[in-house]
Order: structure tokens, then sequence, then C-alpha cells
């Protein structure tokens, strides 16, 4: 079963260590492939809190199990509910555990009937792994109150299928769900993207929340073999893709994460450290290794013949039949770093299922729309981030790195740190430098895939051919919270002509 977050994640935040031994043995589970639990739910609307919060939700056959763990000894007596930690000490709960279980269920059911999804069977159950069985009781079935005796693979298994059976039927003439439709919307509400420094105003709270499209690339992802998920800078497909392949690698699968643009190292290593995921750019690969799960971020970069060979030895099963995800911006980018064979697409395009990403999370509204203006090119959706509008310097001088870095040094007197500011010259291939007050001056090559809070964009090219556009794309794509641009006279001009000829009429 995936967990989500994964179980390395579980294992570092859970709240007890009942909800550990319960996360192990849900990983383990298998015979329903849509089977998924998310932990440490928490719900936005509840029938006397205004946040409740469910230990496990899964999705199991087709049913959504909401499960309320507690650890230790549970105990009722003169009509109320405690707990007993392993001092023996007694702690008075605000109700009994199946009606916490019972009201999460309830307010989740009533969030997913707000999104007009259709009626799903749900049931509520609790899970107390170091008690006996309880008494039967008319408060609960005692199918749905699992104690001591549950605590395998095996007879968890049959719990959650003995759930599923007692589960109600839906109610004649109700709008049943789409599996599919559920399956997204559960992974939508309760898969927790990075949130991007809130605190600089740089994104709103729906952040904190996995898109829709990001949802749905993520069920798809993990239900077929092959996916080619496309999205524009900005929508997210390297955060998608490091959440992926940790639910891959928590599946017990050997996992690859690969790419062409070096600096893309130093952004997978960390957010996959201490989990069994190697991250090698592709010019390293060697084909001695083969993986079960291969994860290709740019891959618009390495649409070769000779990349698709190295891809099909390093899949377990090669390239037709194996398991690979492609992360794709088809905006021109390999006009930067890299080829793009279109007849090599075309080839490898059928093999998988794909996925769009449509909802920009990175740029501003100002950067997205600058960006669709004058190269019509498609980065999502600008509806989450916003912030400043996109300021443009025409300096007395030539419009360089010099007058790049007096428009940063501006900023950090303003009270922004040099760290969180890029210089990239989009005429230049080289490696990143770092200035005196720690501003970075990088190029489009290397701030390929990643990101910076302000971004000042100089050396515009001399002209838009493919690499000057691609090159102009990955610029001013990079900006979290603003973007600068310094532009001299004619390079307005050229500018203005990418600008699509507005007709007249009188």
């Amino acid at each position: 079963m995936i967990l989500v977050p994964d179980l390395a994640d579980i294992e570092r935040h859970a709240g007890s260590d009942a909800e550990r031994r319960v996360a192990r043995l849900l990983r383990d589970i298998d015979g329903d492939p849509d089977a998924v639990a998310f932990h440490s739910v928490k719900l936005r609307s509840h029938a006397y809190k205004q946040q409740a919060e469910a230990d496990f939700v899964i999705l199991w056959k087709k049913v959504v199990i909401l499960v309320e763990v507690k650890g230790g000894g549970v105990r009722k007596f003169d009509g109320a509910w405690y707990s007993v930690d392993r001092r023996n000490d007694w702690h008075k709960l605000a109700g009994s555990p199946m009606e916490q279980a019972r009201s999460a269920m309830h307010a989740l059911r009533d969030i997913l009937h707000e999104e007009g999804i259709g009626w799903f069977a749900h049931e509520a159950v609790v899970v107390t792994p170091d008690t006996e069985p309880l008494p039967h009781s008319v408060e609960w079935q005692p199918t749905h109150w699992l104690s001591r005796d549950a605590m395998s693979v095996e007879r968890m298994t049959s719990a959650l299928d003995s759930v599923v059976t007692a589960s109600r039927k839906a109610p004649v003439g109700r709008r049943i769900a789409r599996i599919d439709d559920l399956r997204a919307r559960l992974f939508g509400e309760f898969t927790r993207m990075p949130v991007i420094d809130a605190q600089r105003g740089a994104v709103i709270e729906e952040q904190n929340r996995a898109t829709a499209s990001q949802a749905r690339v993520l069920a798809s992802l993990a239900r077929n073999p092959r996916v080619m998920v496309f999205g524009g800078a900005g929508t997210g497909k390297s955060l998608v893709l490091v959440e992926a392949a940790k639910q891959e690698a928590d599946q017990g699968r050997s996992v690859l994460v690969t790419f062409r643009s070096p600096e893309l190292a130093r952004f997978f290593a960390p957010h996959v450290a201490d989990r069994h995921i190697d991250v090698v750019p592709f010019e390293d690969l060697r084909p001695t290794r083969t993986y079960d799960a291969v994860f290709v971020d740019e891959a618009q970069d390495l649409m070769t013949a000779e990349a698709m060979d190295t891809l099909d030895a390093v899949v377990a099963g090669g390239r037709a039949g194996g398991r690979w995800r492609m992360f794709l911006d088809m905006n021109n980018q390999a006009h930067v770093d890299g080829d793009f064979d279109r007849d090599v697409f075309d080839l490898i395009a059928p093999e998988a299922l794909s996925v769009d990403l449509d909802l920009n999370v990175r740029n501003t509204r100002a950067i997205v729309h600058m960006v669709q203006e004058y190269l019509r090119a498609d980065v999502g959706d600008p509806g989450i981030v916003h912030g400043e509008r996109v300021q443009w310097h025409t300096p007395d001088t030539e419009a360089d790195i010099a007058a790049a870095d007096s428009v940063a040094r501006r900023l950090i007197t303003d009270g922004v740190r040099g760290q969180d500011i890029w210089i990239i010259s989009t005429n230049s291939s080289a490696a990143p430098r770092e200035m005196p007050h720690g501003q970075v001056v990088t190029s489009p090559r290397y701030a390929k895939g990643l990101e910076a809070e302000h971004v000042v964009v100089c050396d515009l090219p001399p002209s838009y051919d493919d690499a000057g556009i691609a090159a102009f794309y990955v610029a001013v794509t990079r900006a979290r919270v603003s973007l600068h641009i310094v532009a001299s006279k004619e390079d307005r001009r050229r500018l203005q002509q990418l600008l699509p000829q507005r007709t007249v009429t009188e």
C-alpha cells in the first residue's frame, strides 16, 4: 500500500509509536492496486471544531476508511473514556475513540461532498494495538475496533477486508464517485507539498496542499508503469517528482533520479536523503546497474536516440516494458542545454500515459503574464503566487552583469539577503559564482530547473532565434518573488518585435 507521506517521514514525525507500527503494517499490505494510506490528515471543516485530525485515511477497495489510533491502554469508566500510559496514569479523553473516528469521517464526507465528488462508501475504525480485544458493544461493530491480535500484515489485511464487506451501500439515486476521481481528490486534499517562503508573501495558503493537477499526476504516477508529465517552468514538476520517487522507494523498488543539468543534483539530493534513491546526472550513468523505477527530470534535454538507448539499459525490463517517468517542459528549453529530436519524442510518447501540470506554483502573476505575452509559452495558469510586477531597468551604460549587480546591491540595501538573489546572464553558459555580498551570478544552463527568491536578468540575447528565446525563457522563469530585467533601448526594441502584431480596426 502506498503511504503519503512515505514511511521515512512518518517514522520521523508521527506523534506516537502506535502510529508508526500501524504505518509499517499498512506499507507492507498488498492486494489492491488503488490502495493508499494518508497519515496525520488535518480536516478543514468539522462539526464542533475548526479543524480535526485523522491518524490515517485509507482508501481500500473503493471504501474510504478513517482510522483513529490509540497506543497504550484504553478504558471506559463511569461512562467516560480514558487512555492509560505506560506508567499506568489515566488521561481522560474528550470522547470515545470511535466517536473521534466517526467525527473525522463525517468531516471528510462533508468536504468531498462540497467538492461534488459524488457518494462514496466511508467507515470509521479504531486501532488500539496494545490492548486485548474489547468486549462487544452496541456503540460499534466488532469489525471496526482492531486490537493487538490484528497487528500483523495478514490480520490487518483481513480486518480491512471485513470493514469493506460491512460497509454501507449507495443510497438509491445517488451519483457514485468514480474511483479515479476519488483517489485523485484524496491526493489533492492530503498531500502536503513543500511550502515556498510564505513569510515573504510569495505564496498563499493553498500551496500547503497539492494543486488539483499535482494530485492528479501523483495519483497517475502511482498506478501506471510509464508516464510522461508535461508542464511549463514553475508548475512544480520537480516537487512532484520528489514525492513520487519517495513513494516508489517506499514500495521497496530501487529508484533512480537522473537529469542533464549538473546543478539539479544539489536540489534533489537533500530532498531524498536517507532513502534508497540514487541521484545521478545522466552523463554519469553506466549500464552496469538497472533500477525498478527511473525518473528523468527535464527530459526534453535528453530526447535523442542515444539517450533513450541509455535509458533502455538502466530501466529494469527495458524502456518499452519497464517503469519510468519523464518530466518535460516543451517550451524550447532544450536549446539551452541538450537536444530534442521530435522523431524520437514521437516514438517514445505512445509508450507512456501523458499527464499535464497546468497551475504555476512558482512565478508571480506578473511574470506568468509577461512570459505568455512575449514568448507565447505555456507556463500554467497564474493561480497561486502573487507578488511584485516585473521591474525593467535601462542603464546608461551596457546592460551587462555590472549593471545587474547595481540592481542587486540596491535590493540588498532595501533588506533583501544577498544569497536570495541570482543574476542571470542570458548569453553565458558559465557555472555559478558568488559575489562579495552573497548574490550569485549564473547562466541559463546552470539555473535551469532551479529557482531563486529574486532574479536580475541581464545580457539579453542579441537575437531571438531558438537559442535566444530558450535562454530568455529559462532566465525569466526562475524568480519566486521579484523579477528585474536589465535591458538597453536596443534590447527593448528587439523584445517588442516578439509581441504579436495587433490588428487595429476602425
